[in-house]
């Protein structure tokens, strides 16, 4: 079990990296960091979003994702109904993507990644840019405790079984994606972007009480 927890943490690292990802350019200032501002400058934000990605009408402040996804995204008691007992913990950070955790049940293969996608600025307008073309699975989900969102996963013509990401847009400029890996018993038995969804809005019931929102 110790090899497929290896690949599927590469492929969760790929599909957060894939999300983050932009080709798009822009002459105006880069947005501020997590922390330093409530809201992003009318010019940080210029070009956001694109892509057709929607617009996030009532954006949390990056402060939100500022901590330690370990510890603020969510609980092991919340974890454990998703992935059962025991569970592995470990910082999953991407230089290019931003903090990520992954819990892991390495009994059943089972594994929960939540990342916060605050490197590349782009939020949703990335995903719809990079990912969807890429994407086997893409299903927009209009309201994640009031946040847009789509499910994806897999390549063209692909429908994983086993694998989901589910990305949330708190902002137009910044993300948190929710990736669920399924263990054997449960594949083809449940679908993994319903789960993943359920999981994504858990973390963002929790980022917006840590805004007071």
């Amino acid at each position: 079990m110790i090899s497929r927890h290896v690949a599927v943490g590469v492929v969760v690292a790929l599909a957060a990296a894939m999300s983050a990802c932009t080709g798009k350019t822009t002459d105006s200032p880069n947005p501020p960091t997590p922390g330093t501002s409530a809201r992003p400058s009318s010019s940080a934000a210029a070009g956001l979003p694109f892509a057709g990605a929607p617009k996030v009408a009532n954006p949390l402040s990056a402060t939100v994702l500022s901590g330690d996804p370990c510890v603020d995204a969510l609980t092991p008691e919340q974890v454990r109904p998703i992935l059962g007992a025991p569970l592995k913990q470990s910082r999953d950070d991407l230089a290019a993507v931003g903090p990520a955790c992954t819990w892991a049940n390495l009994d059943r293969g089972s594994q929960l990644n939540v990342g916060y996608a605050t490197v590349a600025k782009t939020g949703l307008s990335g995903v719809y840019q990079n990912t969807k073309p890429q994407s086997g699975v893409w299903r927009p989900i209009a309201d994640v405790q009031g946040f847009p969102a789509v499910a994806h996963a897999g390549s063209p013509g692909q429908t994983p079984k086993d694998l989901c990401v589910v990305t949330v847009g708190l902002a137009d400029e910044f993300a948190v994606d929710v990736a669920v890996v399924l263990g054997s018993a449960k594949q083809g038995v449940v679908d993994p972007c319903g789960i993943a969804a359920d999981a994504a809005g858990t973390v963002t019931a929790t980022l917006k009480a840590k805004a007071g929102a």
